[in-house]
């Protein structure tokens, strides 16, 4: 995978992701009541010092040539009120392990060597259709945990939100303690998303999304 057709790929998608979020912006009043997405636990690795880097491309790190090892994924998402509105202005945090299981912490650096190419966190503040968009890699399962990627959402007048996204098909969610607290089958369900190839990549790219639905304010 070379450098120019990880950028090339990343501008297409783009594209792609701002076309599509032209679509989202009408108010949903009419809609019924979504779901609310489970809240979870922050877990013990959400990063202890934040890397220097923090945009929304977790493959490169400041101007690095080196991108991190993993299957390329572009996942994104909208922020959202039980209503179906969208939520403008929420700041957007993600953080995963990289491909060895390796958080950008200190007590999980100290147990293996880490992909020092990988940022493993992000942010992204939302737009008026209350879009997100991350470039990371598909989560690989460690030791207990099946695979997921770590978000937290700050929105003015509500308390900072913490959840977890999981892969759909992953077998070890079945055994995972922290998705199956969840009782209800429908939240839970909420979780789990389909990470795709994507049509025609060059380099096995997959999407996956993601959105989260907020209750009401604190």
């Amino acid at each position: 995978m070379t450098h120019a057709a990880i950028h090339s790929s990343r501008r297409h998608f783009l594209s792609q992701i701002a076309i599509g979020a032209a679509a989202f912006t009408a108010r949903g009043a009419f809609a019924e009541e979504l779901t609310r997405t489970p809240a979870q636990t922050e877990g013990p690795f959400y990063p202890d010092k934040l890397p220097l880097d923090t945009d929304n491309d977790l493959l490169i790190v400041n101007d690095a040539i080196t991108p991190a090892v993993g299957q390329v994924t572009h996942l994104s998402g909208r922020i959202l009120d039980v209503r179906g509105e969208p939520l403008r202005n929420a700041v957007v945090e993600i953080w995963e392990a990289d491909n060895t299981g390796t958080y950008i912490h200190t007590r999980s650096a100290s147990q293996r060597q880490g992909d020092e190419n990988f940022q493993g966190f992000g942010r992204f503040v939302t737009g008026l259709s209350g879009e997100y968009y991350f470039r990371t890699i598909k989560p690989t399962p460690y030791g207990p945990r099946t695979a997921h990627i770590h978000f937290a959402v700050k929105t003015k007048g509500r308390d900072r939100f913490t959840t977890e996204c999981y892969v759909k098909g992953e077998p070890q969610n079945k055994q995972d303690s922290l998705l199956n607290r969840i009782r209800d089958a429908r939240a839970r369900r909420s979780l789990i998303v389909d990470f795709a190839p994507v049509a025609n990549s060059r380099i096995g790219e997959l999407a996956a999304r993601f959105d989260i639905t907020l209750g009401s304010t604190a």
